[in-house]
């Protein structure tokens, strides 16, 4: 099992249908799904107050040590990815809120690097004024990925039009979420719809 295949698993089996993707930001996008995948958890997976807790922790090896930030950021910091992802999906220009949203979050919450007496060199996100460093974090992660024109051109949308996850399709033939969902949702109805044309004839 690849290092890919193994984060998702983790993710999956805490009840998000896809996480581990290489950028911070796709995973936060990817906490809201379309109702009909939601199963028996909400579409938004924030709304449960478990899973909020549980998401954060999933991430913390990625991101800053400090405490998770309140839901309603959270959720417009991930509101503006979703525009800024899409956008870039889409060969649009973004809306300027989302933008100001992501500028805004990082400029909350600046780092800066320092020397350590050791020797080793440390982060510091400055805190001081009420910003998140978590959410600059991921929000700083966003930008990056945007920034680089051949990391955006890699960012795709799940080829099951009622999906609408997003991911970075590092393997150039990777069009689904994840295989085990939507890809297998794709080979059942191929197979169902080969047996359906078989019986007609």
């Amino acid at each position: 099992m690849s290092i890919a295949q193994s984060n998702l698993r983790v993710f999956q089996t805490n009840g998000f249908p896809v996480g581990g993707e290489p950028a911070v930001a796709l995973d936060l996008v990817d906490t809201v799904m379309a109702d009909e995948f939601a199963g028996h958890l909400p579409a938004d997976r924030f709304d449960d107050a478990g899973l909020f807790d549980t998401w954060w922790h999933l991430e913390s090896h990625r991101l800053p040590a400090g405490p998770v930030p309140d839901a309603a950021a959270a959720r417009r910091v991930r509101s503006a990815l979703r525009e800024l992802f899409e956008a870039a999906i889409e060969h649009r220009a973004p809306s300027m809120t989302a933008v100001d949203d992501v500028n805004a979050c990082t400029a909350a919450a600046p780092v800066s690097r320092r020397l350590s007496t050791a020797g080793d060199e440390e982060l510091r996100w400055h805190t001081e004024h009420g910003g998140s460093a978590k959410l600059a974090a991921i929000a700083s992660d966003a930008i990056e990925l945007l920034s680089d024109t051949d990391r955006r051109a890699l960012l795709r949308r799940c080829a099951n039009a009622e999906c609408g996850m997003l991911f970075l399709a590092e393997n150039p033939r990777r069009q689904w979420c994840a295989s085990n969902v939507c890809g297998n949702r794709a080979r059942v109805a191929r197979h169902y719809n080969r047996k359906k044309l078989n019986s007609a004839d």
